[in-house]
């Protein structure tokens, strides 16, 4: 007589347990969404670990030409065939995956959800981001300050050079811009960083007096990093009272300087250093007299005239029409920079901070000499 034998549960073989695993009962159909992470790239294919049920492979006309592919990255694929001649399943990258994948970046696009994004390579605009299993921009106009490349005269190898050092990095950003149609999005970091910024700004408000250390010095002013992680722009116009060409001549990165805040604009915030230094045109007329004659020296030359210094305070211009008793046609045959002369004070406006001058003799001298 043959005695029945009753199956506990955990005499249950292996292949039994593999069966009731829902990871494989749930095994995916023709036209199903999969997510999957790259696991080897090769010349036009890719291949993806199917939540470790299955491998399956993307190529040729299956992959997204707006897609770089690289080990490690999240896809969303759709199922186009379940055993192909490497008993792999066939993807594509074309179809309802690329739909989820764009319909998640429209998400993030409305709700303004911050994200991190890896970089994944460098051009003179900006650089090329990943999200959601698509390539993306971003702008060099939208890094934050910290990535910002400033580089000296805005050379354009250099600034690539600075944006290749991001390439391999992940930054924190939101998506400004999603285009389905044109297959392009467009991601900020500076967005997520004046979010940041706006509770510490927020403390300071205009005529504030900061104190900070130069950042940047640039053809159009210098940048102060004051506070835990702002940074506000001197404008070159501002940085003193007397004229300046070119800011590197009176500022290096690392100097301690004070300024006033003028403007807050956003995330923006706009300094002057000379608000914080006394006038010297306030006191101009005591110092200079209308006729009276002064040593200058000319420091610019321009189509209309001579840009003098009178003191390191005090600059002046004699205008063309003021160089000689005749038309001069051309400046640069009165004069060159460094020339030193007695020039004739001819007007003194200290309200717009301009003081004329001439190297014509004065014409009531002249008619009394003639006498």
């Amino acid at each position: 007589m043959t005695t029945a034998t009753t199956t506990k549960p955990e005499d249950k073989s292996e292949i039994s347990k593999l069966l009731e695993d829902p990871k494989y009962t749930n095994f995916p159909k023709i036209g199903d969404v999969v997510h999957g992470e790259i696991i080897a790239v090769g010349r036009n294919e890719a291949r993806a670990d199917i939540g470790g049920m299955a491998i399956g492979i993307i190529r040729g006309p299956e992959m997204d030409p707006h897609a770089l592919l690289t080990v490690g990255d999240e896809v969303d694929a759709t199922v186009v065939d379940l055993d192909n001649e490497f008993g792999e399943l066939e993807l594509s990258l074309k179809g309802a995956g690329r739909k989820k994948s764009w319909e998640k970046l429209k998400e993030l696009f409305t709700s303004g959800t911050t994200v991190n994004a890896r970089i994944l390579e460098a051009n003179k605009g900006g650089l090329i981001v990943r999200l959601e299993g698509l390539n993306g921009f971003l702008p060099v106009s939208q890094l934050s300050p910290e990535h910002y490349p400033r580089v000296q005269g805005g050379e354009k190898t250099r600034i690539l050079e600075k944006l290749k050092e991001l390439v391999g990095t992940e930054m924190n950003v939101k998506v400004i811009d999603a285009n389905e149609e044109e297959g392009k999005y467009i991601v900020s970091e500076k967005s997520v960083w004046e979010t940041q910024q706006e509770s510490v700004i927020s403390k300071y408000k205009v005529g504030s007096e900061v104190e900070g250390a130069i950042t940047a010095v640039t053809d159009f002013g210098a940048f102060v990093k004051f506070d835990a992680n702002l940074e506000g722009l001197v404008h070159i116009s501002e940085i003193a009272w007397q004229r300046i060409d070119d800011p590197r001549d009176v500022l290096k990165i690392g100097d301690r300087v004070r300024a006033e805040i003028l403007n807050i604009e956003g995330s923006k915030i706009f300094l002057s250093m000379k608000k914080l230094m006394q006038d010297p045109w306030h006191d101009v007329q005591e110092k200079y007299k209308l006729n009276q004659w002064v040593k200058g020296k000319v420091l610019k030359i321009n189509p209309f005239g001579l840009f003098v210094e009178l003191d390191p305070d005090i600059h002046g211009l004699a205008h063309i029409s003021e160089l000689a008793e005749k038309p001069v046609k051309d400046v640069n045959e009165i004069a060159r920079i460094g020339d030193e002369f007695d020039f004739r004070v001819v007007s003194i406006d200290p309200e717009n901070h301009r003081l004329g001058l001439s190297l014509k003799k004065e014409k009531a001298a002249e008619t009394e000499a003639a006498a």
